[in-house]
C-alpha cells in the first residue's frame, strides 16, 4: 500500500511534466495576466480567447486551467477547440477545466471523444476526457462511461488507463452510476480495475455489491482491502439483507492485516455494528507498533461499548501515554458509558491545559447527561475562547432540537471578542430557524463586519440563509432587514454564499455583482510570483522544497510551483515567517490525513487572508500536500497530507506538494505532535 503508492506519485510527477518551454520571451508578462484574472476569478473574454491562441502551448494550457478555475460557463466555448490541440498538456488541461465548469453543453464533445478512444486509450488527455464527464454528470455523461465499460469488460486489459479511469471516477455519477456493471468488475477483474471499481462501488454504498465488497477484502492488493473494508458497514449488510455475521467476520480477519491502512478501515467499519461482542477485535490493536491503529481501536471501543471496552478505555484515560491516546480514549468511554465518560470529563475541566479542558467538553456533549450538559454550560464562560468555543459547539450539538434556554446563551455569547465563539453561537442560532431572531444575526454580521476573519460573517449569513429558506414572510424579512439594509459586502466569500442562499438575483439588487474579487495585489506581485516559481517550474526548473522538521522525524517535501503557483508562493512565504514553528498536527484522522497549519491550535486559526483554490490534475495519494478548507478558495495556511489515495478529494482540493522522503515518519504522528519548524531548502 505504500511503496506502491510513492512509485505512482513518482510516475505522476513525471506524466504531468510540462509542455515544450516557451520560446517568445513573453511568457511571464503572459502567464502574470493569467494569474491575475484567475485570482480575481475576472473572466476577460478578449484576453482569455488571446491567450487559448497563443502560439506556444504552455500558455495555451494555462489559458486552459484558469478557465476553469474562474469557473464562468461562458468559457466553454473556448475549452473545446482545445480538446483537438497538437500538445497533450493543452488537452489534459482543457479536459479538466471543462469538468471543473461542470457544463453540460460539453458533454456530446467529450462523449463523441470516449466513444473514438482506440481498443487502449493511454494518453492523459484520454484519462482527463473520462474525469471531466464524470465531474459533470448526468445522464448522458453516465451512458457515456457506461459504454465505454461495456467495450471493456472485466475479463478485459486490466492496464488501458481509460477505463480504470471510467471505473474510479464512476461513483461522481451517484445514482446515475452502472450500478450493476461495476459490481461486476469488483467480482470478476483483476488488480486496477478492481481496486478501482472497488472504490466507486464503496462511495456509492451500493448493497448490490455487498457480496462482491466481502470477496474484495481479501484482494491481494492492501488499496482494494482498505477500500473495501471501508464499506463493509452495519448500514451495507442491512440495506443488503446479509447476514451481519458474515461482515464482522471478515471484518475480524482484517483488523490483523498486515497493512495498517487496512486494519484502521477494518476497526472503522466494525465500530458501526456497535456489538460489544466484537470487542476483543478492539482490543487486540491495543498494542499494535502503529499509533493511529491504536487511537482508532479505541475509538471503536466507545462505540463497541461493553464492560470490556470500557474497562480498557477507563485504563487509557488514566494512563495513556500521549495526549491523542487521552482524547480517543476519553471521547470514547463518553460514547460507551455516558455517565462514566462525563466523571472522567468533570476531571479534566479545570485543566492547566487549555486542550484537555477541550476535549472535556467534547467528551461531556457526547455523554450528553443532565450533569454534563450543567457543566458545558458553566464552561461557555472559560477564559480560554479555544474551551469556551467547543462548550457551546458541543451544546449545540447535544441539543439539536430548538431550545429557548440555550438560544438565550448564545445570543449572550455574541458579545465574545473572539470570533469564533461568536462563530459556536450563531450556529447555534441557526437551529432555531426563528424569524424573530433576524435583528440579532443582523447585529451579529454588523458586529463581525470588523473581524480579519470571515467565519462570523458567513455564521450569520448561512444562519439567515435558513430563515430565508422558508419562504413567504421569513424571507421578506431578511430580505429587508439584511440585504436591504446593509452595505455590499468587500468581502467575496461573503458576497458568493449569499448568492448561493438568497439567489444572485436578490443579491445582485442588493449588492451589486457578486465578482470580482478584491485581492489587494498588484500587478507586480503577479509578475513576480509568475517569474520567480510558476514560468521556471513550468520548464522542468527544479521545483521548491521544503523540510517539515517534527518530533517523529523529518518529512522532505517538494512542491508543485508549476500545478499552484499562488499556494505555493503564499506557503513559501508563511515558512519564512517562521509561522508553523513549533505548532501542532491539530487534525489527524487514522488512515485519512494529518493536518497543520493553525497557530490558535483547534482547527479554526489562520493568517486572517484566504487564497483561490488552484484545482489541478494531480490526485491524492498517499503523502500528497493539499490546502484544507471550509469551503471554496477559503485556504490560507492549513495544509494537510494524505495517509492514502483518497480520489474523492481529487479535483476538489489544491495539490501542491508531494512528501518525497519520510513515509515512515507519517505513520507515527498523532493528534498533538508538535512540528519543530519547516525549512525551505
Amino acid at each position: 500500500m505504500r511503496s506502491a503508492a510513492w512509485l505512482v506519485a513518482a510516475a505522476l510527477t513525471a506524466a504531468l511534466a510540462a509542455p515544450a518551454a516557451a520560446q517568445t520571451g513573453a511568457e511571464a508578462a503572459d502567464l502574470a495576466q493569467l494569474l491575475q484574472l484567475e485570482d480575481t476569478r475576472q473572466f476577460d473574454l478578449t484576453t482569455l480567447r488571446s491567450e487559448t491562441q497563443n502560439p506556444d502551448s504552455l500558455i495555451r494550457a494555462q489559458a486552459a486551467l484558469a478557465i476553469g478555475r474562474i469557473g464562468d460557463r461562458a468559457g466553454t466555448p473556448l475549452l473545446l477547440p482545445l480538446l483537438s490541440d497538437a500538445d497533450t498538456t493543452v488537452r489534459t488541461d482543457a479536459a479538466f477545466a471543462l469538468g471543473l465548469l461542470r457544463d453540460t453543453a460539453a458533454v456530446a464533445e467529450l462523449a463523441s471523444r470516449v466513444t473514438g478512444f482506440p481498443a487502449v486509450a493511454g494518453d492523459p488527455d484520454q484519462v482527463a476526457i473520462v474525469q471531466a464527464l464524470a465531474m459533470i454528470g448526468g445522464p448522458a455523461a453516465a451512458q457515456t462511461l457506461d459504454g465505454l465499460l461495456q467495450r471493456h469488460p472485466p475479463s478485459g486489459d486490466e492496464s488501458d488507463p481509460a477505463t480504470a479511469a471510467a471505473l474510479l471516477e464512476a461513483w461522481r455519477l451517484g445514482r446515475a452510476a452502472p450500478a450493476a456493471r461495476l459490481a461486476e468488475y469488483v467480482r470478476s477483474a483483476a488488480g486496477l480495475w478492481r481496486r478501482n471499481a472497488t472504490f466507486s462501488v464503496a462511495r456509492l454504498h451500493l448493497a448490490g455489491a455487498a457480496d462482491a465488497l466481502l470477496q474484495a477484502a481479501t484482494d491481494p492488493d492492501a488499496v482494494t482491502r482498505a477500500w473495501a473494508a471501508r464499506a463493509l458497514t452495519a448500514a451495507l449488510a442491512d440495506s443488503a439483507h446479509l447476514a451481519r455475521g458474515a461482515f464482522e467476520a471478515r471484518l475480524n480477519a482484517l483488523v490483523a492485516d498486515a497493512d495498517p491502512g487496512v486494519r484502521i478501515a477494518a476497526l472503522a467499519a466494525l465500530a458501526t455494528f456497535r456489538d460489544s461482542a466484537q470487542a476483543g477485535a478492539a482490543l487486540s490493536r491495543l498494542s499494535d507498533a502503529y499509533p493511529n491503529v491504536v487511537i482508532q481501536a479505541l475509538t471503536t471501543l466507545g462505540a463497541l461499548g461493553g464492560a470490556r471496552a470500557v474497562a480498557a478505555l477507563e485504563d487509557q484515560v488514566a494512563h495513556g501515554a500521549t495526549f491523542a491516546l487521552r482524547r480517543a480514549a476519553l471521547l470514547g468511554l463518553a460514547e460507551a458509558a455516558p455517565a462514566g465518560g462525563a466523571a472522567a470529563a468533570a476531571g479534566w475541566v479545570h485543566d492547566p491545559d487549555w486542550r484537555l479542558r477541550a476535549v472535556a467538553g467534547q467528551a461531556l456533549g457526547v455523554a450528553a447527561t443532565d450533569t454534563a450538559l450543567a457543566t458545558l454550560r458553566a464552561m461557555v464562560a472559560d477564559a480560554d475562547p479555544r474551551v469556551a468555543e467547543t462548550a457551546l459547539e458541543a451544546l449545540g450539538a447535544a441539543t439539536p432540537e430548538p431550545n429557548a434556554a440555550l438560544a438565550a446563551l448564545a445570543i449572550r455569547a455574541l458579545a465574545a471578542a473572539d470570533p469564533y465563539v461568536r462563530v459556536a453561537a450563531l450556529d447555534v442560532l441557526d437551529r432555531q430557524r426563528d424569524p424573530e431572531l433576524v435583528p440579532v444575526l443582523v447585529r451579529a454580521y454588523r458586529r463581525a463586519a470588523g473581524d480579519q476573519v470571515s467565519d462570523a460573517r458567513l455564521a450569520a449569513v448561512a444562519a439567515l440563509g435558513d430563515i430565508a429558506a422558508q419562504g413567504g414572510a421569513a424571507r421578506t424579512r431578511v430580505l429587508s432587514e439584511f440585504l436591504a439594509a446593509v452595505p455590499r459586502s468587500p468581502d467575496y466569500l461573503v458576497r458568493r454564499y449569499a448568492a448561493e442562499l438568497f439567489g444572485r438575483a436578490a443579491v445582485s439588487l442588493y449588492w451589486g455583482d457578486v465578482l470580482p474579487v478584491a485581492t489587494g495585489r498588484s500587478a507586480t506581485y503577479y509578475r513576480d510570483v509568475a517569474t520567480r516559481l510558476w514560468l521556471p517550474a513550468l520548464q522542468g526548473g527544479r521545483l521548491p522544497q521544503v523540510t517539515i522538521e517534527t518530533g517523529k522525524g523529518d518529512l522532505q517535501v517538494i512542491l508543485y510551483a508549476g500545478d499552484a503557483p499562488l499556494t505555493v508562493r503564499n506557503f513559501l512565504d508563511l515558512v519564512a515567517r517562521h509561522y508553523f514553528d513549533g505548532g501542532r498536527w491539530h487534525r489527524v484522522v487514522p488512515g485519512f490525513v494529518v493536518q497543520d497549519g493553525d497557530p490558535r491550535g483547534d482547527g479554526n486559526g489562520g493568517p486572517g487572508w484566504t487564497i483561490r483554490d488552484e484545482l489541478n490534475p494531480r490526485p491524492y495519494y498517499r503523502g500528497t500536500v493539499g490546502m484544507a478548507l471550509s469551503g471554496p478558495d477559503t485556504g490560507g495556511s492549513q495544509f494537510f497530507i494524505a495517509l492514502a489515495q483518497e480520489p474523492h478529494l481529487d479535483g476538489g482540493y489544491t495539490v501542491f506538494g508531494q512528501v518525497i522522503q519520510g513515509d515512515a515518519t507519517l505513520d507515527q504522528i498523532v493528534r498533538g505532535d508538535q512540528i519543530r519548524r519547516i525549512v525551505q531548502q
